[in-house]
């Protein structure tokens, strides 16, 4: 399960929280994703991957994560099925949540070859 900016989503604690169970878990990452601009509770911290059509999604993904809503419009499986991969958008994505995205789409394409 791949969700469209690369991030695998069995080892994202939202969605192994969700499997498990695991209030710990929950109330660990909301303390971590937590932000006074986006504030989180541990209850948020659920989710069933941003492709699923029915199913919980985590707020971030489910509100505002314009990367979910660009790739659904043009119909893409992730941001490196796109035509203008790599874009400015996703590089300052890459860079808010701390890790190399663009890097990790790049991965999942070579690993269809």
């Amino acid at each position: 399960m791949i969700a469209y900016c690369g991030t695998d989503c069995t080892v994202c604690p939202a969605y192994v929280a969700k499997r498990t169970g695991d209030y710990e878990l929950q109330k660990q990452t909301a303390k971590e994703w937590d932000d006074p601009e986006y504030p989180v509770t541990p209850q948020e911290i659920r989710c069933d991957g941003c492709k699923v059509q029915a199913g919980e999604k985590y707020k971030f993904c489910r509100e505002i994560c314009w990367v979910r809503v660009c790739a659904v419009q043009r119909n893409v499986e992730t941001c490196v099925d796109c035509c203008d991969f790599p874009c400015k958008e996703l590089e300052r994505f890459s860079q808010a949540v701390g890790g190399d995205v663009i890097a990790q789409l790049r991965a999942v394409k070579q690993s269809r070859s």
